[in-house]
Parts: structure tokens; C-alpha cells; sequence
């Protein structure tokens, strides 16, 4: 056996020292190395052609090859231009244009509407954010030193939650001094940023606004969405901010660690997994992870607890309790790379292109509104980085995960983690947003029904 593989690769050896030099085939093949994010460019420019010839027939499938085509185009096209803007790529440039120059494009028809159409349906009816988090979620729990995995859940809620507090007080005070207005400041700008996105959100907290004030739930719904998007969107420029500071003091950043001395099992930063990995357990591993999110789903339908958090928890116990082998573990970590590499800014240009208003997200753009968002949101990351650093955390990570507490929901965590280039925060950055976001909706409407 040995002896036939030898023979076998020499073969191949041989046989690759015979192609012929020249643009044919060696020119070719650098030119397919060249690539628009992972995209070869020769088949990105293939793709292109073919979107565009589509779009003059007026016949544009919607089949599924066709929107990750156009998702992939799109999302790696629009990030490639982020990474490549002075001082913006130093911040997030990347996940920012992915998100947000879609959506801008999608406002002013400035994109076919018949490329647009399949992105959105798809995005809407698949539910394939949850998927992607998902494979984030256990991918980044199974590769996690399970010694110090408790650990750094109940320690993060102290930061969490001390941030919350803080950002909530200076915050009203920013905007009542702008003349806000107290009330207002409070409930209708500062608690939204913290409300876990718009589903899980503005969405429950303009429904109990509405049923407390007898008010019209889409009218509640208008007020408190673009502190939400704004909110987010400054939460992913702090983020960048942040891998920026990290990369120049480096003694502040476990670069996706919580805690000195932490190690995790599959380290998030290799890009190769160097021991054999057989497919079928790269498969199995997706398999596995999909079944704990349907776990999560059906403790959602019996319990109220939201899929991801229930997800969350059911991943945990199977890493403490040794419910994967070893070999399923590494293959759930290839699915975490497969999806942090190639799926992320696909996914964030269907966000754009589907559930991220232009609109709304400009109506927050007034001075007084700005500054206040933008108040919030420092001190809610900064009172995570003292937190963390007192509780000998990495500071910078700390803040990463109180900055998701001001986040678009799941999107946000996706476009904040992607800016940070932290994505092996999924685990924490889910219990910052579902349920930093659950409590904080909860205890704001139970106030509000006392004092109104």
C-alpha cells in the first residue's frame, strides 16, 4: 500500500513538472489564485456575466444556486471595497459595507429588484441566519477548554450587566441635557439599543409600549427601530475599534479568549486542520449541530425560551458531559471555519438586501439622537472593558461582548463579531443579546406600567 502511494504521488509529481510553462496553464491558474474575498476571479467575473445576462432576459431563477451566487457576489464585492477604505478598514470596513451598502443600494433601486426578490424571500423563509448561527455556536463550544467554559459564562454577566446599568444612566443624562427629554431619552432611545434587536425587541417592546400607553403599536414600532439600527451600526464601528486596539496592545486581547491562561482545544485562529479529518465526520458534526437546534426550537415551543439560548445551553452539556468524541468535535470546529470564512458577508448582504431599512436607520441621524446612541453604546463598552479588567478578563474581549448587547439581534452579533474578528464570541454574544435583551425588555415594561 505504501509502496502504490509512493509510486502514485511521484506520478503525479512527475506529471505536474511536465505541464507546460507560459500563461497555459500556469498564468491561469495565479489568475485563479487571484480572488474577490474567496471567489477566484475569473468565476467571479463569470458570475457577473451571468447575473447580467438573467436580468435582460427578465428570467432570473429562484432557485437556491442562484441566491448564493448572488449573495456571494455581492457580500464578498462589497467587503473587498470595505477592506481596502483608509482608517475604515482599520474599523470593521469589511462587515460595515457588507451590510450597510446594500441596504442603501435596496432603498434607491440602484440593484435589479429581480436579483434582489430571490436574496429576500430566501433570506425570510429559510431562517438560514440561524443556521449560520448554529454552526458558529456549537463549531466555537465544542472547541472550548470545558475547565474554564463555566467560568467564563457566569463571570461575563457582571460586565454585562454593570455595563447595562452605567450605559442606561449616562445615556438618559446625555439626552436629557440635549434636551430630550427624561422619558423619552429613556425609554424610547436608550432601552431599545439594549432590547436585543428588532425580533426579539423593538418588535415585544413597541407591543408592550403600545398595550401600556394605549398608543398605536406601528407608531411605538417607528420610534424605537432606528436607535436599534443606529445603535448597531455604531457597535460594529467600536468593535473594529477595538481588534485595532487589540493589534497594538496585545497584552489587552486574548484574541477570542476570556480569560489568561484559557486554551482552547481547537485553537479559533489555525486555518488548517493539519490531522486527517474524514468528510463523513465534518458531516456528521453539521448533522449533530442542526439536531441541538432543533433541540433549542422545541424547547422554544414548550418553554418560551428562545431557540439560540436553549441551543446554547444543550451545546454546553454536551461539551461538560462528553456527549461528542473527540473526532466529532474537530469536525464541528472545520464547520465553524467553513462557515466564519465563507459564509459571513454572503450573510450579511442578504441582511442588508432583506431586513436592514435604509430609511430607518437615516431618520436616527439628528445631532442630538446621535450623540446620545453614541453615548450609550462607549459606555456600555467601556464599562465592560473596566469590568472585565477588574475581574482579570481580557478587557477587550469583555467589551466586544457588551457591544453585542447593543447589537441587531443575531445580524448584529454576526456584523459585530465579523468587525472585531472575533466570531468565537458567538456563545457569549448570544447570552448578551437574548438574554441581556429578554431581561431588559421585561423589567423596562413592568417599569413602565408603574409609572405611566
Amino acid at each position: 500500500m505504501a509502496t502504490n502511494a509512493k509510486g502514485s504521488g511521484d506520478s503525479l509529481a512527475a506529471s505536474v513538472s511536465a505541464t507546460p510553462s507560459g500563461f497555459w496553464p500556469q498564468g491561469w491558474w495565479k489568475l485563479m489564485e487571484f480572488r474577490i474575498g474567496i471567489v477566484p476571479l475569473p468565476v467571479f467575473l463569470i458570475l457577473l456575466g451571468l447575473m447580467a445576462e438573467f436580468v435582460l432576459r427578465e428570467k432570473v431563477p429562484g432557485e437556491i444556486s442562484m441566491v448564493l451566487a448572488i449573495m456571494t457576489v455581492g457580500g464578498f464585492a462589497c467587503a473587498e471595497v470595505g477592506k481596502r477604505i483608509p482608517v475604515l478598514r482599520n474599523i470593521g470596513g469589511g462587515a460595515i459595507f457588507a451590510t450597510f451598502v446594500p441596504s442603501c443600494l435596496t432603498f434607491y433601486h440602484l440593484l435589479p429588484a429581480s436579483l434582489l426578490q430571490p436574496v429576500t424571500d430566501f433570506f425570510k423563509s429559510t431562517n438560514f441566519l440561524y443556521l449560520f448561527i448554529t454552526a458558529i455556536i456549537v463549531g466555537s463550544i465544542l472547541g472550548m477548554d470545558r475547565q474554564v467554559l463555566i467560568k467564563g459564562f457566569l463571570k461575563i454577566f457582571v460586565p454585562l450587566f454593570g455595563g447595562s446599568i452605567v450605559a442606561a444612566i449616562v445615556g438618559t443624562l446625555v439626552g436629557t441635557a440635549l434636551g430630550m427629554g427624561a422619558r423619552h431619552t429613556f425609554f424610547f432611545t436608550v432601552v431599545p439599543i439594549m432590547a436585543g434587536g428588532v425580533g426579539e425587541g423593538a418588535i415585544p417592546l413597541s407591543t408592550g409600549y403600545a398595550q401600556i400607553l394605549h398608543q398605536n403599536q406601528g407608531d411605538m414600532f417607528a420610534q424605537v427601530l432606528p436607535p436599534v439600527m443606529l445603535g448597531s451600526f455604531i457597535a460594529i464601528l467600536l468593535s473594529g475599534f477595538l481588534n485595532y486596539i487589540g493589534k497594538k496592545f496585545p497584552h489587552l486581547t486574548g484574541e477570542g479568549r476570556l480569560q489568561p491562561g484559557e486554551q482552547d482545544e481547537m485553537d479559533p485562529r489555525q486555518e488548517e486542520i493539519t490531522e486527517h479529518m474524514d468528510v463523513s465526520h465534518i458531516a456528521a458534526a453539521g448533522v449533530m449541530a442542526i439536531t441541538i437546534y432543533l433541540l433549542g426550537l422545541l424547547c422554544f415551543n414548550l418553554l418560551g425560551l428562545p431557540a439560540p439560548v436553549a441551543m446554547l445551553f444543550i451545546a454546553v452539556v454536551v461539551k461538560l458531559v462528553h456527549g461528542a468524541s473527540p473526532k466529532l468535535q474537530q469536525g464541528a470546529f472545520v464547520v465553524y471555519k467553513f462557515f466564519r470564512v465563507a459564509v459571513v458577508y454572503p450573510l450579511l448582504f442578504a441582511v442588508g438586501v432583506a431586513i436592514t431599512p435604509w430609511d430607518k436607520l437615516m431618520q436616527a441621524f439628528h445631532p442630538a439622537n446621535v450623540i446620545t446612541i453614541f453615548v450609550t453604546v462607549a459606555t456600555l463598552m467601556s464599562t465592560g472593558f473596566l469590568l472585565g479588567r477588574w475581574l482579570k478578563m481580557y478587557p477587550i474581549e469583555t467589551a466586544i461582548i457588551n457591544l453585542t448587547h447593543s447589537g441587531q439581534g443575531g445580524t448584529g452579533d454576526v456584523a459585530i463579531l465579523t468587525a472585531a474578528n472575533r466570531m468565537v464570541l458567538m456563545p457569549f454574544a448570544q447570552v448578551a443579546t437574548r438574554i441581556g435583551g429578554a431581561i431588559t425588555v421585561t423589567l423596562v415594561l413592568i417599569a413602565l406600567s408603574r409609572v405611566k
